[in-house]
């Protein structure tokens, strides 16, 4: 049986989306984001306290890329979500895969001046001034590589849109999207999956981590 450690809306999102779309029979342990994840049962599972965390069988896991690695390449046979290793596009897959991670963490760093630091004191405009340049930065290679093609692969849709797609989600929080020529219309095509949509929290949901549409100081 798997079991999936979440909280709404963060990086556990991706492992989330995946599994809807592989339409696996899995378990979700919804945490709210703060002292929860620092509760001694689940550091017994995961050391740091964070999501997401992966329980596969006697397999736990706790990176969310080695979590997509993981489930495409156990799961999914028919290799719609992955590319195998004897694929001209396995190299880019796995690229992009992690690259979203570049995103998020610029995504992660503005979540903690907006919301970890509730304390608008502590708040510092510099870095959020520098924190949406860089992930500004980000977005457009991502901007540059849609130019020719819908998806991140020429071939279609993968697991690697599902990475990228989930750090536009909370990308899109600190920075206007509509600015890039492509990306605003890749996210409208990701977000209107039926698995993105049902690794949504609900608005009322009180474990959510954003409740605005956008952040500024």
């Amino acid at each position: 049986m798997i079991t999936l450690h979440h909280c709404p809306e963060s990086r556990s999102m991706k492992s989330l989306w995946l599994l809807y779309e592989l339409k696996l029979d899995f378990d979700v342990v919804t945490h709210s984001f703060g002292r929860d994840l620092r509760a001694p049962d689940y550091l017994a599972v995961h050391p740091l306290g964070r999501v997401p965390c992966l329980i596969d069988g006697k397999t736990t896991l706790f990176e969310s890329g080695a979590i997509t690695e993981w489930l495409c390449q156990k799961y999914d046979s028919t290799h719609e979500f992955w590319r195998k290793p004897d694929s001209d596009e396995r190299f880019e897959w796995l690229q992009w895969i992690h690259y979203s991670e570049t995103i998020a963490v610029h995504c992660a760093n503005l979540t903690q001046q907006f919301i970890a630091l509730n304390d608008a004191s502590l708040q510092s405009a510099t870095v959020v001034k520098l924190e949406k340049r860089r992930l500004e930065k980000a977005i457009e290679v991502i901007d540059q590589k849609l130019n020719d093609h819908p998806y991140i692969l020429k071939s279609g849709f993968s697991a690697a849109d599902i990475n990228i797609g989930y750090a536009l989600h909370v990308g899109r929080l600190f920075t206007d999207i509509s600015e890039f020529q492509h990306i605003a219309d890749y996210y409208n095509r990701l977000s209107k999956r039926d698995a993105f949509t049902q690794s949504l929290p609900e608005k009322n949901d009180p474990k959510r981590i954003y409740l605005k549409d956008r952040y500024r100081l």
